[in-house]
């Protein structure tokens, strides 16, 4: 992999998987491992991980973000999956590109703004705010612990090998950029949610953050053809910790797509 892209499967059925900040393609193994056959699965890299383009500072998050998304779809229809900050992506294209996307599935989808007039939204923006300072003022380990003990796997931050710990460190930063993504709506999803014509998988971690309940509770609402589905015991991260169930969801969603 010399592209920032994974690839598994060689099937005829195409699916782009989109990853959380601050991991990078390769998260979905685990998932991808455990899906059926038939499949040809398409992992990129997001702007500022891995081998992704860099980050540009003077340009929107999601903007670069999803532009960067574009030159990896296949010419035909294709199943969508994104992970929490990457579900915000692929739900951008299929809002903007509905002719090609056959299927949605959002894993706790960290679109903030869909939550806006819920108290868990004045939370989680005044954790936001918290993180923006530590990493104005250079507290970047800091405010990475901070994240993580929310949208982490569970586990000690001091306890996970140096390297990943310095690649999370060294990309907070990316976490401080994206409020006017996530809680300001930058890409005009939210108004837009209507406008989803492919069959939508919503899925959360049975631990799951309550801002992540109100943002699929407005989803499930405003987007037209919804199905829910909860993996037992698991948090924000169940693409990780959980794949075998996540990976049952999904294809049960594909199958039925």
């Amino acid at each position: 992999m010399s592209d920032g892209v994974r690839h598994w499967g060689d099937g005829p059925r195409e699916v782009l998987m989109l990853h959380c900040s601050l991991a990078q393609g390769s998260a979905w193994k685990g998932v991808a491992s455990r899906l059926p056959g038939g499949l040809h699965l398409t992992a990129p890299d997001i702007v500022g991980h891995g081998d992704g383009p860099d980050h540009d500072p003077s340009r929107d998050l999601h903007d670069q973000c999803f532009g960067a998304v574009l030159p990896h779809l296949p010419a035909g229809p294709l199943d969508a999956i994104g992970h929490s900050f990457g579900a915000t992506l692929a739900l951008r294209l299929a809002i903007e590109m509905p002719d090609r996307v056959r299927s949605l599935t959002l894993i706790e989808p960290v679109l903030f703004a869909a939550a806006r007039g819920a108290p868990s939204f004045e939370t989680q923006l005044a954790i936001q705010l918290a993180l923006e300072e530590a990493v104005a003022q250079g507290n970047n380990a800091a405010a990475t612990r901070g994240f993580l003990d929310q949208w982490g796997t569970g586990g000690d931050f001091d306890d996970q090998p140096e390297a990943q710990r310095a690649y999370m460190v060294d990309r907070i930063d990316l976490i401080a950029a994206s409020r006017p993504a996530l809680f300001g709506d930058s890409a005009g999803l939210v108004p837009r949610l209507g406008q989803v014509t492919a069959p939508t998988l919503l899925v959360s971690g049975e631990n799951c953050q309550p801002v992540i309940t109100d943002i699929l509770d407005r989803m499930q609402v405003a987007i037209p053809d919804t199905t829910r589905s909860g993996i037992p015991g698991a948090g924000h991260m169940a693409p990780i910790t959980h794949p075998e169930p996540v990976a049952a969801a999904i294809a049960a969603h594909l199958q039925s797509s």
